[in-house]
Parts: C-alpha cells; structure tokens; sequence
C-alpha cells in the first residue's frame, strides 16, 4: 500500500472520532419546561425514563431543528417564569406541558401553532352516574345524610378546566377542589371522594382507559389549542417549530405519537387546517369572555379580588384557630408523660415528639387525606372519610403538637422538684399537684413560645393547599394564573393580610417576654 494513503487512513481513525464527539458535544440543547407531577400521558416515567407523549414531541421537534432534547422540571403553573432565566439556573427555551392558548399568557410568551385541539371532559366514577349525567347536573345539589350539599368537582389550578369551571356557568354552584396533581385528582373521584373533575381531554382519555371505575359524563366541550410559549425575542426559534409541527402534522409523525397514547381523534383532523391560519387567532370579545368567566378580562376588578383574598384568609384564621387548641391539649398529655410517666409511656412519646417534628408537615397531611382513609378501609373494613377541613385541622394539630411537647416540657422541667414534694406532703395526690401546682406554673413559662408557635402556624396553614383547601396563599396563586400581570399587587395584598393576621400576636408575644420571660422554648 502507498505510505501515503496508509498516513491518510491512520489520521482519519484518529481525528474523525475526536471530531464526530465534539460536534455531538456542541450541539445546542432545547431546553423544554415541564412538570412530570402532572403524569400521564403528558410525561411521566416507566422505569428510571421519563416517557410520555410530549416528551416523544420534544425529541421529534429538536431533532427537526437540529437540537438534542433536554427537559427541564419545575412547578406547572410558573414555568413561563423559567423563560427568563439563564440555562445556568435551570432557564428554558420552551414550555411544553399542556399549556392552553390564552389571550394573558401570549401577551408575555408568543406562541408556537398549535400541536394538539384539546377539549375539557367531565370524568364521574360509574356508581355516579345517577345524580350527574351530565354538565347540567353539576349545578344541581345533592342528598347527604338528609342535607342538600353542592357537588365537590377538582380541577388543576391555573389551567382551562379551572378558569372554565370557576365562571357563571358555574362558579358559586359548585365546591372546587383545586389541586396541582392531575392524578391525585382522578384518585379521589376513583374512591368517591369527589364528585367529579374536569381535565383537558388527554388526561381524560388516558385515564378512562386505564381506570376500570371512570366514566365521561357527558360530552367534551369547550375547545381549545395546545402550544408552546416561547420568549418573545427568539422569533427565529419559533418559526422553526412552527415548520417542525407542521411537518409532523403533514408527514403523519404527530398521528403516529398521538396514536401511541390513545389521544388521536377527530379533532386532531383539523390540526393542519389550524397551522395555516394566521397565529395567534382572534381571542373571544370581552362580552363573550365576561359571559363565560364572570367578568374576568378587561379591567380588573381589585374589590372582587381583595374580596376573595380576604374570605381565604378567614380560612387561614379558621384553620389556625380551630387547630392549635388541640396542638395544645395533645401537647401538654404529651408532655406530662414524657416528664411524669413510667419508661413504657415516655419512650414511645418521645417516638412520637421526633418522629413528627423529623418529618414534613406536607408528608403528613398527605398521610392523613389520602392515605388514612383508604388504610382504614381496609384494614379494619369501616368506611373513613375526611373532609379537606377536617384532614387539615388534623392534621395540623397533630404536627404543632409536637413542637407545644416540648414547649411544655421545658416549662415543667423548670418547675423546681420540690414544688411536687411539697404539694404531695400536704396531702395532694399526684394528679391534684399537677392540676392545681405545676401546670399553671409550667403554662404561665411557656405562654411567650407557645405564642410565637402560633405566629408560625398561619403561614404553616399555607400548606393545606395540597388537600383541596383554599386558603391564602392558595387563592394568591390562584389569581395570580389568572392576572400574571399584576402579581406585584396581588403579592402586596396578601403579604399584608399575613400581616395583618399575626402582627397582633407578635406584639403580645413581646409584651409577655418581657413580663414572664422566657424558659428555652422549643422554637423552628
């Protein structure tokens, strides 16, 4: 062989794979936002892989443009705000996860045409179909227990479903339930917990066909697009997903994805015909809008909303006030067993104290909502429910009883030994020298901790939204999904109503400090 030739061969064995694996390295990532909490069939993991059919989407339209796909997580409803952020602090191209064309979120982040039609369905558990057959029904109340009640329906907050169900249509008829877990949802209506849900069509087919006890109610209705929001300066990336969608429309590749998951169909037809109209269409007039959603577009109402704000926080106050008695009560029989009691007794107290004050507050009132009653069922056969209220003051008081164990317990071991030796010599039994000497003392220690625990319990209320409650910070981001251009207001407001509601105590709380002092209360 020619040496020539023989030293052109070598260099290419040796050069092209260093070449080939640079070229791979720098080719630019879409960065796609999503929230896989959402779950199926939008993206949600099979194994240790994330699979689904927008990740199948993502992969499709960054190899069109000449991309690797790269997801990015974070919470459904501020996604847009990742738009805006470096790729260094988990920043995005795109958002790609459900997201519904609206007139409020195309003003910030232009869209892409659209790469599903989606259509809201009312998913009931079988067993239902008697008292609502159909949209109609919702606004009809029900026989419970010889009371009427209002049909409890859960939506995901922020997206269509919600703003559709929260209009005039609806609106005050209904109890909704607003959760950021489609399927915690759908779980609920499987165990009759909830009356119904509304969820976009993809949801619904999925798990209608995955769940043995589902059921559409009725028809879907309201139809709207799918797109992805992108930042308004990357006009370049937009239109060349805008010609990777209408590709894969037109070449069968969305059919064939959409097919996969079972969410191709007759709406999906007409995907082409909406791709070549001029982009963004015309949004719904201001009568048709106000007619559908109470008035939400246009000017913006602050009495209606302040309003909402401050009957969320008459939650916040409620669930504050109705819980932490009971935090006390616990706390304090806690308390005296861990400090009075035999070693059976105080072992498996101070399991408790730690146990709960090393877990989340978000962890247990999971447990309690949607865990302990089907645990129940089962284990001893008796129906259990829990109403969110009832989960959450539970749950709630459970947790601060912990942190009030040992508030009270710092107060009684701050009592000097010698006040039961001398309550028991002049003839007190035990259980009169505790009522009648050390409690009083020890709860007169620990009134400036105890305090400040309540402080922190209206904010810990904020929590509760995980269970279906609305309270403040709940509503807060309610609105705000739905008025993203005044979240400064919006945020001002109800900071100032937290404040309202706990700068009262803080004063008390100083004023018993000084007076009382203080005896090392458990603080966090």
């Amino acid at each position: 062989m020619n040496p020539r030739w023989l030293l052109v061969a070598v260099a290419v064995l040796v050069l092209a794979p260093p070449v080939l694996s640079q070229e791979k390295k720098d080719k630019k990532e879409l960065r796609w936002g999503t929230d896989p909490t959402g779950g199926a069939p939008y993206v949600y993991k099979d194994g240790d892989t994330f699979v689904g059919f927008e990740v199948e989407l993502a992969e499709y339209l960054a190899k069109e443009i000449g991309r690797t796909s790269k997801m990015v997580t974070g919470d459904w409803d501020k996604l847009p705000e990742l738009l805006g952020k470096p790729a260094s602090d988990d920043g995005i191209d795109i958002v790609l996860n459900g997201y519904e064309l609206t007139e409020d979120l195309e003003k910030k982040y232009p869209s892409t045409v659209p790469y599903y039609v989606y259509k809201l369905g009312l998913i009931i558990h079988k067993d239902s179909a008697e008292n609502i057959s159909g949209w109609s029904d919702l606004n009809r109340e029900q026989d419970a227990d010889g009371k009427k009640r209002k049909n409890s329906v859960g939506v995901l907050g922020g997206s269509a479903a919600h703003k559709y169900m929260k209009g005039k249509r609806f609106g005050d008829k209904i109890d909704l339930a607003i959760n950021p877990d489609v399927a915690t949802v759908i779980g609920l209506v499987e165990q009759k917990r909830l009356d119904a849900t509304v969820q976009d069509t993809p949801a619904a087919l999925y798990y209608i066909k995955n769940g043995k006890e589902l059921k559409l109610a009725d028809e879907p209705r309201k139809a709207g697009f799918y797109v992805i929001l992108t930042r308004p300066a990357d006009k370049e990336l937009r239109e060349q997903l805008n010609a990777a969608i209408k590709k894969g429309i037109k070449d069968g590749t969305l059919k064939a994805i959409y097919e996969k998951y079972g969410l191709w169909n007759a709406d999906q037809e007409r995907l082409l015909y909406w791709t070549e109209q001029q982009w963004p269409p015309p949004f719904p007039s201001e009568d048709e809008n106000e007619e559908e959603n109470g008035g939400e577009k246009g000017k913006v109402d602050w009495g209606k909303l302040t309003l909402e704000l401050l009957r969320a926080a008459g939650m916040t106050v409620f669930l504050a006030a109705a819980s932490f008695p009971i935090a006390m009560l616990i706390g304090m029989l806690v308390a005296l067993g861990r400090v009075y009691g035999p070693a059976l007794l105080r072992i498996p107290l101070g399991l408790y104290v730690e146990f709960l004050r090393g877990t989340p507050l978000l962890l247990q009132l999971y447990f309690v909502f949607y865990l302990l009653p089907p645990l129940v069922q089962q284990i001893f056969g008796v129906s259990f429910n829990l109403t969110p209220i009832q989960a959450g003051i539970l749950g709630l008081a459970i947790n601060y009883s912990a942190y009030e164990a040992e508030n009270y317990r710092a107060g009684l071991l701050a009592i000097p030994r010698g006040q039961m030796e001398a309550a028991l010599a002049l003839g007190m039994n035990p259980l009169t020298a505790l009522r009648v000497v050390i409690v009083p003392q020890a709860v007169r220690i620990v009134i400036p901790p105890v305090t400040n625990d309540f402080i922190a319990l209206f904010k810990d209320t904020s929590v509760c939204s995980v269970i279906l409650i609305t309270e403040l910070t709940r509503k807060y981001n309610e609105l705000y999904n739905f008025n993203r251009d005044y979240i400064i207001q919006l945020a001002f407001i109800t900071a100032g109503l937290y404040l309202v509601m706990s700068y009262p105590l803080a004063i008390v709380a100083r004023v018993l400090e000084k007076r009382l002092g203080s005896v090392g209360g458990v603080h966090r």
